[in-house]
């Protein structure tokens, strides 16, 4: 048998990262001793436990210690973290080591070093002479930079709860439901962002076009101008459709305070983004006076940065959407790292990259009316995310009013 002994610290009973840890071992037929448990009996305190983990092969034992790593496990026996060189740009050796979205150390020259700018899958690549680590996306390394390999020498702490009511983010997981209590919710929700704000933390906002379909653009609106929101991220569809409503009061072609179709309202969207692209830009069309108010506007007079990154089914597209989705990806990393929250609204394409691209200490909301798209956004690592199934019409306002009170 093939034997490595591995360490759990932290809040491992109340976040059920011990009992997940044994049953993993056994699900992929490996076994496992307890050689030590302390268990913390305070709020406070932490829990530690030493395992001894067996597998028939030295393939299976790796298997179960590569699944057990995001998880915080960590191997008992300390050893330098192994590095090679990228043979070539946008190449890494093979057996490079994937991160996860979690606070992540290596090992190097006897001592812990920090992982910065961590998001999950990537690399992590190490400077000789600074003695520093860098978190990278595979696109952006370079032919010789020194690539972790393996899971020697790394550490993974993950998001833990800890005893005690910590509000809605009291134990951030996956679960969905309609039935949640949304008054409750929201308030609590209203409170986190007040207290971000109040410590000088910084929001984003990634939204769809259903908040200008509901007419809420005026909402989001004043959240920019009343300084709640830091960064906004989205796509062609929510800028034309509120830039549509500035222009024609109606979002789609329909009339966002009476819900009248308009006739040849099925034109106006393609109308706003000419408009814009004769000004130049969503920045010169509120200088120009083309453009008088919505959440484009709010972002422009107060220097509220924003990153609208496109697919390939948008129309126009207007003029200051990314096209390109790697240069998407880097203009959104220039304040992901920045971002203590982020408020996901109505939109599951942008919320998945955004969720991608985050630590995942950075407290996640997430609002859609398909209970789908949160479960495909914590599906796809981003487990952090609160979800909250309702309308974006119905939210917005309570929200608004609640941070008010």
């Amino acid at each position: 048998m093939e034997k490595r002994e591995i360490v759990l610290e932290g809040h491992i009973i109340d976040s059920w990262t011990l009992p997940k840890t044994m049953d993993l071992i056994m699900d992929k037929g490996g076994d496992f001793d307890v050689l030590e448990f302390e268990i913390g009996k305070n709020k406070t305190d932490t829990s530690k436990a030493r395992l001894m983990v067996s597998a028939e092969s030295p393939e299976l034992l790796n298997v179960i210690l590569d699944e057990l790593a995001p998880m915080g496990v960590s191997i008992a026996e300390i050893n330098e973290v192994n590095l090679l060189p990228a043979p070539k740009d946008k190449v890494a050796p093979e057996g490079f080591y994937s991160t996860s979205h979690h606070l992540t150390h290596v090992y190097y020259k006897g001592e812990w070093i920090l992982v910065d700018d961590i998001e999950m899958d990537c690399l992590i690549v190490i400077d000789e002479e600074s003695k520093t680590a860098v978190c990278k996306p595979i696109a952006d390394i370079k032919k010789g930079e020194l690539v972790v390999m393996g899971r020697e020498g790394i550490k993974i702490t993950p998001i833990q709860r800890a005893r005690g009511k910590k509000g809605v983010f009291e134990f951030m997981n996956s679960d969905v439901s309609s039935e949640k209590p949304l008054m409750s919710l929201i308030n609590e929700i209203a409170s986190e962002i007040k207290e971000v704000k109040a410590k000088g933390g910084k929001i984003a906002l990634v939204g769809g076009p259903a908040i200008a379909h509901t007419g809420s653009t005026g909402i989001v609106a004043k959240l920019i101008k009343e300084g709640f929101i830091d960064v906004v991220f989205a796509g062609n569809a929510l800028a034309t459709h509120d830039i549509e409503c500035d222009q024609f009061g109606t979002s789609l072609g329909v009339n966002v305070k009476t819900g009248e179709v308009v006739a040849h309202g099925h034109t106006h969207h393609m109308r706003a983004i000419n408009r814009i692209n004769k000004s130049g830009s969503i920045k010169k069309a509120v200088e120009d006076g083309t453009l008088k108010s919505g959440i484009m506007y709010e972002c422009v007079k107060n220097n509220v940065p924003f990153v609208l990154a496109g697919s390939i089914r948008d129309d126009g597209p207007l003029p200051d959407v990314i096209t390109d989705v790697i240069e998407s990806q880097k203009e959104m990393r220039k304040y992901t790292q920045e971002i203590d929250m982020v408020i996901m609204i109505s939109t599951m394409l942008h919320s998945i990259a955004t969720g991608n691209l985050l630590p995942s200490r950075v407290k996640t909301i997430c609002v859609d009316i398909n209970p789908s798209t949160v479960t495909k956004l914590a599906d796809r690592g981003t487990a952090q995310a609160v979800g909250i199934v309702t309308d974006v019409g119905a939210f917005l306002p309570v929200l608004y009013n609640a941070l008010h009170e």
